[in-house]
This record gives structure tokens, sequence and C-alpha cells, in this order.
């Protein structure tokens, strides 16, 4: 059973660190560039990377995900290879990596397989957007016993009775979403942030981490005075589009740098 999640967070809490959190489409623009990236990702800073699972109608991402899942499909991406990957990449990638997408493709797998098989491969959580507390009773047990942690989203219309649920059913850590909405880059973190998260706190001992929009060192500085890491992912996306090789490579491992550093010593 993995416990890297609540190891990571320990140990940055020790630290006094932030957690960075980045997120990249598994499968974009192929497979061999994300078997690459993820150790990439991991020497550049990221405390957690998160892996998409590209889906046909990724409803609550912007277009610069949803252009990813595009790349991802049409290079014949598959859950069963985005598990296959995350084996063979493990023995490189010491951080917790979480899958996250859309409860399609899990329920077409078989929930309890895709538990078992997803926890052997080295998988450490799992986040579907779609799918509440309430309707994953199938998920959760199979999760428990393969010690897969299962990541619930919260957002700023968030009432107690829901903060109550996922502080109950949640595992992990909780995903604050910043703003209503799509996922994108956002020119402003929102200001009211520091008492949403306050507010949660109040129910939720998880850590609590905020994404949605974050996407320059100064936004993921701002966000990690209140939260305990921020989620960077359509401004690293956007780099699958506009770079290949060794440029991607290149401008990926800096972006996720200075994001590391703005967090670590804050930009004025």
């Amino acid at each position: 059973m993995s416990n890297r999640i609540p190891q990571r967070f320990k140990q940055l809490k020790a630290a006094g660190t932030p957690a960075l959190v980045t997120f990249i489409t598994a499968g974009d623009p192929d497979l061999a560039t994300t078997a690459r990236m993820l150790p990439l990702l991991e020497q550049s800073g990221a405390d957690i990377i998160e892996l998409g699972v590209p889906f046909s109608d990724p409803m609550a991402d912007g277009p610069t995900i949803q252009r990813a899942s595009e790349r991802a499909l049409a290079s014949g991406t598959t859950l069963g290879a985005v598990l296959d990957l995350v084996r063979q990449a493990r023995p490189q990638v010491t951080v917790p990596i979480i899958l996250m997408g859309y409860s399609n493709p899990i329920y077409a797998y078989g929930w309890q397989s895709f538990a078992a098989d997803a926890a052997a491969a080295g998988v450490d959580g799992l986040l579907l957007v779609d799918l509440p507390p309430e309707e994953a009773g199938e998920l959760l047990p199979a999760a428990r016993a393969a010690g897969l942690d299962i990541i619930f989203l919260l957002t700023p219309t968030s009432d107690r009775s829901r903060i109550d649920t996922i502080a109950r059913f949640g595992s992990g850590f909780v995903y604050y979403v910043t703003v209503t909405g799509v996922t994108g880059v956002r020119e402003a973190v929102a200001t009211s942030i520091t008492d949403d998260l306050a507010r949660i706190r109040q129910s939720i001992k998880l850590p609590v981490v905020a994404g949605f929009g974050i996407a320059t060192p100064q936004q993921a500085a701002q966000v990690a005075t209140a939260a305990d890491g921020a989620v960077v992912g359509s401004a690293i996306v956007k780099l699958f589009e506009q770079h290949q090789g060794d440029q991607l490579n290149t401008q990926v491992s800096r972006l996720v740098s200075a994001l590391k550093q703005g967090m670590t010593t804050p930009i004025n």
C-alpha cells in the first residue's frame, strides 16, 4: 500500500515548504514524451504529479487541456496504456503520482479492477472531477482496500455540508478550485482565497491544495501563503503545443523550477 502522499506532505510541512503540484496530460503528444517528462518534472521541483487521463468530453477543462486530450487520444492513449506508463516510470519517480480525469473510463475498466491495477502500477491517488462522494460508493471501498487515495474537489460555493462530506470520505488531500468555471490561465488569483481556505480548514484536517488558473511564480507564491500547495496545469500543458523534443524539456523544466522557487522564496 502506498502512503507517498501523506509522507510527502509530512516532509514538506517539516521543511516549511508548500507543495508544487504539476499537471500534464498522459499521451500528449505521445506516451514516450510523457515517460520522459515524469522524472523531469520531479527533478525540476514538482512535489506531486497529476497525470491527466485523456477523455473525449472533458467538460471541466479549458481549451488548452481539451486540445491536449485530443492530441493524446489521437496518438492512441488508453487508460490501460497510462497504467503501463506509470508502472514503467515508477522506478525513476519517487514523488506521488495522481491520475486525474473523468469517471467514464474508470467505470468501463471496472472500479475494483482499476483500483487494484492502479495501485499495483504505482499510482498513489485518483481525482475524478465528475464523481462526487455521493456517487463514489463502489470506488471508495475498492480504493481503500488497494491503498489508493481518492481526492475530492471543493469550490468557492461549497457549503458546510459539502465540506463535511469530503472531510469524511476524502483522503490524501483536498483539491480546492479557486474559481468557478473551467481550467485555464487567469490574470489574477481570487482575493477571497484566504478566507475560503480558513473556512474549509475548520472542518478538514487533510492538506488543501489550490488549483485552476494558477500560471506564474507570483500566483503560485500568493496561493501558497494560504494553501498547503498550488496546482499548475494549463501553463505547463500550453508548452506542449509550442515546443517539442529537447526544447520542450528545457521550457518545462524552466517553468517548473521557477514556480517552485517562487513558492519557496516568494517574488515581490
